[in-house]
């Protein structure tokens, strides 16, 4: 690691530690050449991989920013887009995978976006899945009906 001041080569690590959220290492180093301090943070790169082929690092932001276009006008707060935004980054990085296809960020949107709010869902279902007519919509808000009826059936739903 290159000195951020002076650009020597050798710095030395003098305390490292883990972050909040334990997805990042962060490190304090010292220069020896300067004598400066300065701060280093490691992440573990999540590759997606576009149908175009191009490969990008998975951004929480981009996933947010998509999801808040399907719930505008929706009554969903800033917070619950933030939360939405961490599952869904837990979830595709509880895969393993270091990098991974963007269909299948979209599968791991769908489903808290549904918990959070099923019109937004089907908003964005409809531009995931590529929609085209009328019968598309009807086929997912039966399949809507028919989970939401088994969880209530079963016990796990609020009763109406």
């Amino acid at each position: 690691m290159h000195c951020p001041f002076c650009r020597h080569p050798d710095t030395r690590v003098i305390d490292s530690r883990s972050t909040e959220d334990g997805a990042a290492i962060r490190r304090r180093r010292t220069c020896s050449s300067c004598g400066k301090r300065f701060t280093t943070q490691e992440t573990v790169l999540l590759m997606v991989s576009k149908r175009s082929g191009v490969t990008e690092p998975f951004s929480r932001d981009k996933v947010i920013a998509g999801v808040r276009r399907a719930c505008q006008g929706r009554p969903v707060s800033e917070d619950s887009l933030a939360q939405l935004g961490q599952r869904v980054e837990e979830s595709i990085r509880a895969t393993g995978a270091a990098e991974i296809p963007s269909n299948e960020v979209g599968l791991a949107i769908l489903g808290p976006l549904r918990d959070l709010d099923e019109v937004a869902y089907l908003r964005f279902a409809s531009v995931y899945r590529g929609f085209e007519t009328l019968a598309d919509f009807e086929a997912e808000i039966a399949q809507l009906r028919t989970e939401r009826s088994a969880a209530t059936a079963g016990g796990g739903g609020d009763a109406d």
